[in-house]
This record gives structure tokens, C-alpha cells and sequence, in this order.
């Protein structure tokens, strides 16, 4: 079975094109959240963050850089989470693509390495059927998604940050997951940020959060991927994550976080209510059911990676 595993044509990009018409951010904080899975309530807390920041004197950009819909299988959820969503900056994760226009074969479009368990590819094969059933309830969403890039470009602080899903030849790829750099993936990933140019890739995609830094040439350049905004990301830790790219420090202790040339890059905490989620995730998805079977001890006990696992200094 390929569905879940196989990675479609159109996901496909080169990393030479990636940055070739960079966006101006005039902001003083980007906020990239990846991996919302339609949680309401982590949104909420997003939302209060860059208000707390804004009360401060600084500007706050909202980048949701994909799979910002997955557990929202209702038509109010689902229509909640995307009208709030696509009033910011946004662009395709595999969920959204597959929600706009199924591709043949995909299943839920993840491109699942080996090491994923075929139970956890087939669950979400059938996740993503559920949730393509409520977005045929909702053609207008569907046609906005429909226009969203699988990437961006943006221009902040004097650096170049490319804000993708998965990696910079797939929107699904696994080649800036936490299991990538866990087997020494520096010489591939300098590669990629000589071909597209970029001083910092933002990712998400792959579940696990990371933060890596290099120097290539004169310049450093680093990868964070933020997790999940919508899940828990850590031990013990019912916390989602986002990255801050800011101008100045976080006001709150970040999980992880370096400097390149004045800007602080930061992996932030997302403190929502993880009672009312779990209350309302369990209405959608009940116990026995796919989201249930492979997600909830998540949303009760994090993950098993530790803090000091997130960070990955170079060789190179």
C-alpha cells in the first residue's frame, strides 16, 4: 500500500526556485505556526501572545505554514479554524492541499518514511477521508485554499527566511525532521540553504520540533521546525510550539532559541486549554476512533523527546 507513503508529482519543487521573489515584512515579530491541527484553543492562546507582544510596541505577523486543519472534522470547527486562519498569511501543508483537491492515491498526502508504523499511515489515510467530507460541505473554503502557495519567501530583519511545509524539494517531505538530523543530515541540509539562498528555513510537516545552526561562508544559517502548535511537543509537556522570529527577545522563556545577525530566533510555547481541548477533541473523536488511536496520549502527555533533544549543534 502507497497511500500515506507516496509523495505526489505536484507536491514537488526545486530549491533553486524557492526564493526567487522574496516578500518585504515590515512587522517587528513573525509568528510561524505550524501543525495547528484545528485546535481552537491553541489559536486562542496564538492570538493572545501576539496581543501581549503588540501592547509592547511590537508589530506581530501571524505565518501558518500548513496542516492547520486535522482533528476540526465539523462543519462549525472546520469553518471556525479556516475563516480565522486565512485572515492572516498562510500557505499549504499536505492536509489543506488534499482538502482542496484530492490526488489520486495520496491518502492523506504525508509521505510517511519506513519508521512510521503502517497502523499510524493507515489511520491518518482515513483521518484525511473523514475531514475531505466535511470540506466538500464547504466549497468556498476549498477554492480559498485552492490558492495558497506551498511556500514563502519573506524578507525580515535583513534576513531571508523561507517559510515552507516539509522540505525544500517536497510540501511533504521528511528531510527536515527531527529523525533527519538524529542521523547526521548536515551535509544535505548546507546543501539546501546554498541552493535556495535562505538564512533560515522554517518548517513543521514531521511533528517533532528542532532548532539547527551552521555557518556557510561568511553567514550562520539555521532550520527550526516548530512541532506542532496544536499538540504537545515534549515530555510531560501538554504545550504546543511555534517559532518567533523577532527583532527583539521573547517576553517568555522560549523552549529553545539563537541569534543570527540581531534577530532572535525562538521556538515559543503555546500554553492553551489543554482540558477544553481534550473535552472537545473526545466529542469528535471518540475513544476506538483513528484521531483517538493515534493522538490523544499526545494531547495528555506530550511526546518522549526531551528539551535538551530539540537543539542540534553543526559539525560543519
Amino acid at each position: 500500500m502507497t497511500e500515506g507513503r507516496s509523495c505526489p508529482l505536484a507536491y514537488r519543487y526545486s530549491p533553486e526556485s524557492l526564493c526567487q521573489s522574496p516578500e518585504e515584512v515590515p512587522e517587528d515579530v513573525l509568528y510561524i505556526i505550524g501543525g495547528l491541527y484545528g485546535n481552537p484553543f491553541a489559536l486562542d492562546e496564538i492570538e493572545q501572545m501576539a496581543l501581549a507582544e503588540e501592547r509592547q510596541g511590537r508589530r506581530v505577523k501571524l505565518v501558518f505554514n500548513g496542516d492547520f486543519n486535522w482533528f476540526n472534522a465539523s462543519d462549525s470547527l472546520f469553518r471556525e479554524i479556516n475563516n480565522r486562519v486565512l485572515g492572516h498569511t498562510a500557505s499549504l501543508g499536505n492536509v489543506e492541499y488534499e482538502l482542496a483537491n484530492a490526488s489520486a492515491g495520496a491518502g492523506c498526502g504525508c509521505a510517511y518514511p519506513e519508521c512510521v508504523d503502517q497502523g499510524v499511515v493507515e489511520r491518518s489515510n482515513r483521518i484525511m477521508e473523514r475531514l475531505q467530507g466535511v470540506a466538500e460541505q464547504h466549497p468556498d473554503i476549498q477554492k480559498r485554499l485552492s490558492l495558497l502557495p506551498r511556500y514563502r519567501c519573506l524578507i525580515f530583519g535583513g534576513l531571508k527566511v523561507l517559510v515552507l511545509h516539509g522540505d525544500p524539494e517536497s510540501l511533504a517531505g521528511w528531510g527536515l525532521a527531527h529523525e533527519s538530523f538524529s542521523a547526521a543530515n548536515d551535509s544535505a541540509v548546507l546543501d539546501w540553504l546554498g541552493a535556495t539562498g535562505a538564512d533560515v528555513i522554517a518548517c513543521t510537516h514531521t511533528c517533532l520540533p528542532l532548532l539547527w545552526s551552521a555557518q556557510l561562508g561568511k553567514r550562520s544559517r539555521a532550520v527550526v521546525n516548530n512541532g506542532s502548535a496544536g499538540m504537545g511537543n515534549l515530555r510531560a509537556d501538554t504545550r504546543g510550539l511555534i517559532t518567533r522570529i523577532g527583532l527583539s527577545d521573547p517576553a517568555t522563556e522560549p523552549v529553545a532559541g539563537c541569534e543570527q545577525q540581531g534577530v532572535q530566533i525562538s521556538l515559543l510555547p503555546v500554553a492553551f486549554d489543554t482540558a477544553a481541548w481534550l473535552s472537545r477533541f473526545d466529542q469528535l473523536w471518540p475513544a476506538g476512533s483513528d484521531a483517538a488511536e493515534s493522538y490523544r496520549q499526545r494531547i495528555l502527555n506530550g511526546t518522549s523527546l526531551a528539551a535538551g533533544q530539540v537543539v542540534f549543534p553543526s559539525g560543519a
